[in-house]
Parts: C-alpha cells; structure tokens; sequence
C-alpha cells in the first residue's frame, strides 16, 4: 500500500515587496497555521519516508513551520514540477516516486493539488471530503491519500481511497475565514 499526503502551503503574503511570484513569503498567520497543522501530525502519530516539495519559498517557509510543530526536521526532495503545476504534472511527480518509500508527504500549490485529488478519488455521492475538496483546499490543508498497490507508476486516475482531511480552522477555528467565525 502506498500513502500519498498532499500539503498545500500556508496563508502567504500578498503585500510582501517581491519581484517574483516564486519569492513570496508566507505571512504569521500561515506561520501559525502550518505549526499548528504539524503537532496535529505528531499527536497523531503520522510518520513521512519522503518528502517531496515545490522550492518556491512559500513551500520552504511552509515545511519549515511544519517541522516547527511536528518536532522532527524531515529534509524534503526539492522537484521544480511542481511549483504552479497542473494535477496531471502532479501525477507524473507521483508516478516517478521511489518504490521503496511507502508514505509521501507532497508540499505544493493550488489549483493543482486540488486538481490532483479530484483526479486520483472517484466521484462517489455522498463523499464529504472529496466534497469539501471540490468547494476549496484551503491553505496549509493535508490531505491523505491511500493506494492499494506496491508501485507509484501504478498510480492513477480514481483509485484512491481519501482518508483525512485537515485543515487548519479545524484545529483552531480562528484560522478559519472571517465568514465562518461567530460574530465576524
């Protein structure tokens, strides 16, 4: 069986003075969210073999927090296809996995890791995180992905089993948008 979590990064900063789209930071919030999400990972015993990730510096800044809350520094795999790639390069960086490693922590952008679950889950009624993928995979989220094969080039469209989905406002409610927080 092969585990694929997917990490889109956290909140970033719009307002920071950065001539590329690549340079740009992430703001506290995403700080806060991303550190968050990490001892969520640790508290529940989530354990990566390989991590591979976009080097733009939103990615970078993002594992960096991660790694803050998670108390363990996993030194990721820096894969240039997949800063602003589309679901099906993503599917590609996936298929040239090493088969040896079983659970893959995937650090990159919307709109195509979204892209990417809607491809690899099959549409079933009644499929709530697939659902909640389908409205938006907001920031600094983990989604977990579970395949029954040995092979990552075996993996491909509608064979996973979507298995968790984290977001940081549902580990703390605050980090969630203002429309969904009482009296905002």
């Amino acid at each position: 069986m092969k585990t694929l979590t997917l990490f889109r990064h956290a909140k970033s900063g719009w307002d920071a003075p950065v001539d590329r789209d690549f340079d740009r930071p992430i703001n506290d919030r995403g700080v806060k969210g991303a550190k968050l999400i990490g001892t969520h990972l640790r508290n529940q015993g989530w354990v990566f073999d390989y991590v591979v990730s976009s080097p733009a510096v939103r990615c970078t800044e993002t594992l960096d927090a991660l790694w803050d809350g998670y108390g363990e520094i996993l030194h990721p795999n820096w894969d240039r296809r997949i800063y602003l790639a589309s679901g099906a390069t993503l599917l590609d960086v996936v298929q040239d996995l090493p088969d040896m490693v079983s659970h893959v922590l995937m650090c990159g952008h919307n709109p195509g890791l979204e892209d990417l679950i809607l491809m690899l889950v099959p549409d079933k009624a009644g499929d709530v995180l697939r659902d909640a993928v389908e409205q938006k995979l907001p920031t600094a989220a983990v989604a977990e992905l579970q395949f029954d094969s040995d092979h990552w080039a075996e993996v491909t469209g509608g064979k996973a089993r979507f298995t968790q989905l984290v977001r940081p406002r549902d580990l703390d409610p605050t980090l969630g948008p203002a429309m969904d927080r009482p009296g905002a």
